[in-house]
């Protein structure tokens, strides 16, 4: 079987081969079937500028052989028929195939097509070849041996292939190879794949990183395993949590106590509120005799103060404090954010004004490429000229004190779309609010203009809220969610909605600023015969925190909604010593 341990060896070993035209393709990318280019280091200086032009035009020739008499007929079309014609000819409909193979995970289909294109003569393309390795390097998810062992078999000869017949690879393309030679469990190889990638100027992802760091892993080789996270980290490639939960799980197997430590934090900076995958490695370790026998039992209290007060609170990174048994527990925070397992207060970490400011900017900056600019710039602070006449809504009807999502609001509980819901909300806030002011509504134009806005009573609330200034009906074909997301921010106040924000649109705005700010911003609600009830952001952080007694608290993902408290996990030991502060001078 290809897959056993030892892989590769035993693979390349009965096919030498393949074996050698791999290495060839590898080893700085010089095998002279290799195509040449400006920005790789394949031909590592070996061949002149001359050489390399002949090369090129050798392939640009080859490449003109190759295209069909339609295509070159094509040129005097139009851009329909030159479109119709690159997809109708012998290339582009093997594209299409590949790609419902890939579609539909048929790695045997593809295979099949792959032959008959090669001994029919179709030249293959950057994108068939990867479409093809990704399909092979990811047969396993098959779950027939069989097909498993051929995909891998046939991936590493159609990668020498696509050397051979002078294809330029691409970060797919390693990426694909990577993860073949993970399947292999030859962690090694993807690992110098993925430094071969880096040096012929092709930047690694984080996936191209998962063969390599996963392998070394899962054959406990730490050495490795943290060798690949420093090329990531290098490589300006940010380990997310199933990369920093292996690398814990390592640490805690091999006895790195220290490591354990540094990627705890790396978790409390990047992924915030953990898995339950990830809550049992942490949990395992903490009930380990290794975490039991670590820690510092006379502390520096005042050192360690001044470490929560430089981190802005909520961790201090001197180390592990105390010593003895943990005692490991799951647990809720209550409304105060205090554990009902220890009785500690969790704290709330403030959010520095120029991380909002930036946040803003960069939101406007995705806005304008996703929305008509125009109208979304007319609608935030900045200046847009419209007949002369200068536009700042926000500006002039602004600051609130909350914003509401008036579709995600109105429809709570409904079958149908509820102005008696949204004004019911839109009132209590009102009434709580500081400066008794309206909230500010977005609403859909559509949903301003049709449907029940057409209800005399609605046309009268709507009315209203305009000659208030408490809302803004977003053009047509707009995503309403900009609007409200971008005047909660720029408002720096409270964001009215059930929506997790957890699609692609909130995708784009990254996993490091937007969690935090969305923690403190946003007000659930649950709806009652007696009216709307609020639930209000926590005034603790829902992040990883490590008090300055040593105490751990890590919150998790589940129980994240307004029904179902989030459940934590909570480490303690006994504070027989709670360290010594350094004396006080005499006056």
């Amino acid at each position: 079987m290809l897959t056993h341990p030892g892989g590769l060896s035993f693979f390349f070993a009965k096919t030498p081969q393949l074996y050698h035209g791999l290495r060839l393709f590898l080893n700085g990318c010089s095998h002279r079937h290799v195509k040449p280019t400006a920005h790789s280091h394949f031909l590592k200086g070996r061949i002149s500028m001359n050489k390399s032009a002949h090369f090129l035009n050798l392939a640009l020739s080859g490449t003109k052989k190759s295209i069909p008499e339609s295509l070159a007929v094509a040129e005097t079309m139009s851009n329909k028929a030159r479109k119709k014609a690159r997809r109708e000819s012998p290339e582009g409909v093997l594209r299409f195939q590949l790609d419902m193979c890939s579609k539909n995970g048929d790695v045997l289909e593809a295979l099949r097509l792959y032959d008959e294109a090669r001994s029919q003569g179709v030249p293959l393309s950057q994108h068939h070849y990867n479409v093809l390795l990704y399909l092979c390097s990811s047969s396993g998810s098959n779950g027939d041996e069989n097909v498993v062992n051929l995909g891998l078999k046939r991936g590493f000869e159609i990668f020498k292939q696509m050397g051979v017949h002078r294809i330029e690879p691409n970060e797919a393309t390693f990426t694909s190879a990577a993860r073949l030679a993970g399947a292999m469990e030859d962690p090694e190889m993807a690992f110098n794949l993925v430094k071969q990638m880096k040096s012929c100027g092709i930047p690694p992802k984080l996936r191209s990183y998962g063969p390599p760091l996963f392998g070394f892993c899962k054959k406990g080789d730490a050495d490795r395993a943290f060798e690949v996270d420093a090329h990531m980290v290098e490589s300006g490639v940010v380990a997310e949590e199933p990369e920093l939960c292996s690398l814990l799980g390592l640490s805690v197997e091999s006895r790195r106590v220290n490591r354990v430590y540094e990627m705890m934090h790396r978790l409390r900076a990047s992924v915030r509120q953990v898995s339950e995958s990830t809550a049992e490695v942490i949990e395992r370790w903490f009930n380990s005799n290794d975490a039991a026998g670590v820690g510092e039992e006379n502390w520096d209290v005042e050192k360690v103060r001044e470490g929560v007060v430089k981190g802005g609170g909520g961790w201090h990174g001197h180390g592990w404090l105390g010593n003895g048994k943990w005692r490991v527990a799951r647990t809720e925070m209550d409304e105060a954010g205090v554990c009902q397992s220890c009785g500690e207060k969790l704290v709330c970490i403030d959010i520095d004004p120029r991380e909002t400011e930036n946040f803003a900017t960069s939101l406007t900056k995705l806005a304008c490429q996703r929305e008509v600019k125009a109208d979304f710039v007319q609608f935030q602070i900045h200046h847009a000229i419209v007949e002369n006449v200068s536009i700042e809504w926000l500006q002039r009807h602004g600051p609130f004190d909350a914003v509401l999502d008036g579709a995600n609001v109105s429809l709570i509980n409904q079958k149908s779309f509820s102005f008696f819901q949204l004004n019911s909300v839109v009132n209590h806030l009102c009434q709580i609010s500081p400066s008794k002011r309206l909230p500010l509504v977005i609403l859909h134009r559509s949903r301003v203009t049709g449907g029940p806005a057409q209800n005399p009573n609605n046309m009268k609330l709507i009315q209203n809220w305009k000659k208030s200034g408490a809302l803004y009906a977003t053009p047509a074909g707009s995503n309403d969610d900009w609007y409200w997301l971008y005047a909660a921010v720029h408002c720096n106040c409270l964001l009215v909605t059930n929506d997790e924000m957890r699609d692609h649109l909130f995708q784009l705005l990254g996993t490091s600023f937007f969690p935090r700010w969305k923690e403190k911003h946003q007000v659930r609600l649950t709806m009652t015969r007696r009216g709307p009830v609020l639930h209000m952001p926590p005034p603790y952080s829902i992040v990883i925190q490590e008090s300055e007694q040593g105490s751990w608290h890590v919150p998790t993902v589940t129980g994240d909604d307004v029904e179902t408290p989030r459940q934590w996990l909570c480490a303690t030991r006994s504070r027989k010593n709670h360290g010594h502060h350094h004396p006080q001078p005499l006056d």
